[in-house]
């Protein structure tokens, strides 16, 4: 009677794997024969030139507590994307822009302090219908170096971020366009002296908590 009982419960048990290779013998060629109707990759790769423009934010002189406003200007970006599935990639994104400090605390001689920030980022972009066209959002963090043209001065390098949205226009299976706009907060929690070194002193002196930029960009990009 047992071994009935138990029969009757293995049986069932055993009959797994065949209908399971039934159900694979299937479903493999209906799979087949979707990924051969349908053009579009699983995941895709590219690479993107930048041109843009870049609106400055604003900080505070620490000696006269007046404002110190980081000049608009022309940028470039370069960016890489890896692809991780059909909405989504990881992105490392370069920027540059040269631009001014100015302040009416600042002498008459420097006015105007020539500044060069690079941004270097991880982050990623997230397609709302699918990688390659359409509209996107994107974000990262890493960090801004902001480089004085002042010779013997130095560099100082601040944690920072960005975030963005943006619109792709396909032109090929291989090129598009990208259209953007990205915010970039720049973390100073800064109190003193900017930008010393060697007998030239120190260039400027802020407090502050962060620095905020906003930018516009349009893109060439290379798909793969």
């Amino acid at each position: 009677m047992r071994a009935k009982v138990l029969h009757r419960l293995i049986a069932p048990i055993r009959s797994v794997p065949v209908t399971l290779g039934v159900i694979v013998a299937l479903i493999a060629p209906m799979r087949h024969a979707q990924g051969q109707g349908n053009s579009t990759p699983q995941y895709e790769n590219g690479f993107t030139l930048y041109g843009g423009y870049r609106f400055g934010g604003s900080v505070t002189d620490t000696a006269k507590d007046t404002a110190i406003d980081l000049g608009n200007g022309s940028s470039f970006a370069v960016a890489g994307d890896i692809g991780l599935d059909p909405h989504r990639q990881i992105e490392l994104f370069y920027s540059q822009q040269r631009t001014t400090l100015t302040s009416g605390a600042f002498s008459p001689p420097a006015r105007n302090v020539g500044l060069t920030l690079h941004n270097y980022q991880i982050g990623g972009t997230n397609f709302i219908d699918e990688t390659g066209r359409g509209l996107y959002v994107m974000g990262g963090l890493g960090g801004t170096t902001a480089t004085p043209n002042q010779a013997g001065s130095n560099s100082e390098t601040f944690f920072s971020g960005n975030i963005g949205i943006g619109w792709m226009v396909p032109l090929g299976a291989h090129v598009g366009i990208k259209l953007e706009a990205r915010g970039y907060g720049i973390l100073l929690n800064h109190n003193g002296a900017l930008f010393c070194g060697g007998n030239s002193g120190c260039t400027v002196a802020i407090k502050g908590t962060a620095l905020f930029e906003g930018e516009v960009l349009a893109g060439l990009a290379a798909r793969f």
